[in-house]
């Protein structure tokens, strides 16, 4: 089964590409679910998330309708000392029961910043981070490309854990296009290929104000087809969100695979 969706879903940028433009912000993800089967939360990366908040869009989307939800920072970028891991790690996991324990949590996205390379400490943490989520499905981003290699996705795969594959420009110790599965989670998020601003931008967004031509999503639908042979589930989330761009790409490998949409397989 293949699902595809974007990283996120509320923006304003979306209101006349994507969404109708008179469209009230909270009737996006009702319009949202009605075309794609699965979205990638991202805001909790920034803030961790409330049981409420989580329980609130469950109530949005129809019965079969998935989350994949990133791991706040606090878990990712900025891990402190012992006990304060331990209560982050907690109160995202409660924060994350709704969705669960209802049967809709794709996954938890656990996206590692450039400088968390291999290592010893790295590999100790990874498996610190499954063990800390009790059970969650999870899936691994690593940005750095030294981690790219057998031994990681041996790693990976002994340790429970899946691994994100990436589309993003191809510049020097960035991930490459690899397509990959280690658990029965594929993974696949695509970021656009701006190299230009990868680096240098003035605005986040910048990084990712890119729109794939159908030609270069063409490229992954025999690597796609590959690791949904080798997986309960494949998840395809494209996070160029700028004007709405991820929308109309996700749109696009729909037709590409030829999916219908929501619960397509």
């Amino acid at each position: 089964m293949i699902l595809i969706g974007t990283a996120g879903f509320s923006y304003a940028d979306w209101k006349g590409e994507f969404y109708p433009a008179d469209v009230k912000d909270r009737d996006m993800l009702q319009y949202y679910a009605e075309r794609f089967p699965v979205v990638e939360i991202d805001f909790t990366y920034y803030r961790l998330p409330t049981s409420r908040g989580m329980a609130g869009m469950v109530g949005k989307t129809p019965a079969g309708f998935e989350f994949c939800v990133k791991a706040y920072k606090g878990m990712t970028h900025e891990a402190g000392e012992t006990e304060e891991r331990r209560q982050t790690f907690q109160a995202f996991r409660e924060a994350l029961a709704p969705v669960a324990d209802g049967g809709r949590l794709g996954c938890v996205l656990a996206q590692f910043p450039w400088s968390f390379r291999p290592s010893p400490e790295s590999l100790a943490y990874l498996e610190e981070f499954r063990d800390r989520l009790d059970g969650l499905p999870t899936v691994v981003e690593f940005r750095n490309s030294e981690w790219v290699g057998e031994e990681t996705f041996g790693f990976l795969r002994r340790a429970g854990l899946g691994f994100c594959c990436v589309d993003e420009p191809a510049l020097r110790g960035l991930m490459p296009r690899v397509a990959r599965a280690t658990s029965d989670l594929a993974y696949v998020r695509f970021h656009g290929r701006n190299a230009a601003k990868w680096w240098r931008h003035d605005e986040a967004w910048e990084r990712y104000n890119y729109l794939y031509t159908e030609e270069q999503l063409g490229e992954w639908v025999p690597k796609l087809r590959a690791l949904e042979a080798e997986s309960k589930k494949t998840y395809v989330l494209y996070n160029n969100c700028h004007a709405g761009h991820a929308a109309r790409n996700a749109k696009m490998m729909q037709t590409l695979l030829d999916l219908d949409g929501p619960g397509s397989d």
